[in-house]
């Protein structure tokens, strides 16, 4: 889809269920959008405007309270697919904490669904952490989490801690993010050998346009000269604009500057490096979700959509290494979850089941394993620290040769 027309896909959504009190926050926020790019000479990067429609506060699609995740919401993710993809989870955090002991850091929960089905397997496993903390900014899915976690699991609330922050050094354990990465901020360059530009919001009077401006972080230089030199100048021309993740590497930094032993597992959707910067991809990979309908146009809908970005596992890998991790696996979403366990586990709860009940599991399975759903596009990569080899969830697969 053409960049360079970024309202053009306003007519190919379906609208109907956007209401005045939808239309007047999402002009509200617009408002606020184009006061910043008045103050800043015209223009801002992409990646403020990324942070303001996502995180502005009480305006931003993650801090408004609007109803987000599920069918009534703009995208379903694994744990509402099916319970399976967490006690898939459960099932590796199980080896992990079984070997070294330790709690749980989930960053980004989300519905709760997920750390409610982990807590319940583990419970099942008997072998329950002492804590299982939930680090999530948006007050709204917090308390979201809590509603669902008490409904589900009351006698186990006791154990589950809301944090603002990573804890302090010296944690020991598992830390989960499932789709938080792509969610992260990130930087829109134009990948031009002769000179690297990046892109900009701008506003013409009646609609937000892109622009191009100077690179507005110094690091953003050396990042985009290691992509070309790793997937090849030939890769890229004036017309290749991509993404780089700052956020994301800045994030993994932390977290294993507060990791003394374990494992950080986290899935997300995205590719290696050599498959993520091809021509193909000469537009980019961020996305928008609304009530389930796809388009590649952000500057449609502030406050109102999600946005983005496909993850470069390969940049993950590399800052895992130099800031003191392994990378002790990377598979596709599919082979993780095989390796993992599914099929006993469907096995398992067969038994138990109806049989409307296994033809809606075993569809779920297709929806999380199979290559043309997200068996394929979503990947896991495991970073540990102070670890022996050999986890479970790759034994299927482990495809680090890729990154």
């Amino acid at each position: 889809m053409n960049r360079n027309r970024p309202n053009s896909e306003t007519g190919k959504l379906k609208l109907d269920t956007l209401d005045e009190q939808a239309m007047a926050h999402s002009a509200q926020l617009a408002e606020l959008i184009i006061d910043e790019i008045e103050l800043q000479d015209g223009k801002i990067p992409f990646i403020r405007y990324m942070e303001l429609i996502l995180h502005a506060p009480g305006l931003g699609y993650y801090s408004a309270g609007a109803h987000k995740i599920g069918a009534a919401g703009d995208f379903i993710t694994a744990p509402e697919i099916s319970p399976l993809f967490s006690q898939c989870i459960a099932r590796q955090c199980q080896q992990v904490l079984n070997d070294i002991g330790g709690d749980v850091l989930e960053v980004g929960a989300g519905s709760g669904a997920m750390a409610g089905e982990v807590l319940r397997e583990l419970e099942k496993l008997n072998c329950l952490p002492e804590h299982y903390f939930i680090l999530d900014l948006s007050a709204d899915l917090r308390e979201r989490q809590c509603t669902h976690l008490q409904q589900e699991l009351p006698h186990l609330m006791t154990r589950i801690i809301w944090l603002d922050a990573l804890p302090d050094a010296g944690f020991k354990g598992v830390v989960l993010a499932n789709e938080l990465l792509d969610a992260m901020p990130v930087h829109l360059i134009r990948f031009d050998p002769e000179k690297l530009t990046e892109r900009y919001v701008g506003w013409d009077g009646e609609r937000l346009t892109w622009c191009d401006g100077e690179l507005s972080e110094s690091r953003l230089g050396a990042a985009a000269a290691h992509i070309m030199n790793e997937c090849g100048v030939d890769e890229f021309g004036g017309e290749y604009v991509s993404e780089i993740n700052l956020a994301a590497t800045d994030w993994l930094r932390s977290v294993a500057a507060i990791l003394e032993q374990g494992l950080v597992l986290l899935i997300d959707y995205g590719f290696p490096r050599h498959e993520y910067y091809i021509p193909e991809r000469k537009e980019g990979t961020v996305m928008c979700h609304y009530r389930h309908q796809a388009h590649s146009d952000p500057l449609i809908l502030p406050g109102l959509q999600d946005v983005t970005a496909h993850v470069d596992f390969t940049s993950l890998a590399e800052c895992a290494v130099e800031a003191g991790m392994d990378v002790a696996g990377y598979a596709s979403q599919g082979h993780f979850l095989l390796g993992a366990g599914l099929m006993e586990l469907l096995a398992s709860n067969a038994e138990t089941s109806t049989h409307e009940q296994q033809v809606m599991q075993a569809q779920a399975v297709k929806t999380l394993t199979m290559p043309h759903e997200m068996g394929e596009l979503f990947k896991v990569i495991a970073l540990t620290k102070e670890m022996e080899p050999g986890l479970i969830g790759f034994s299927m697969l482990d495809a680090r040769g890729r990154l």
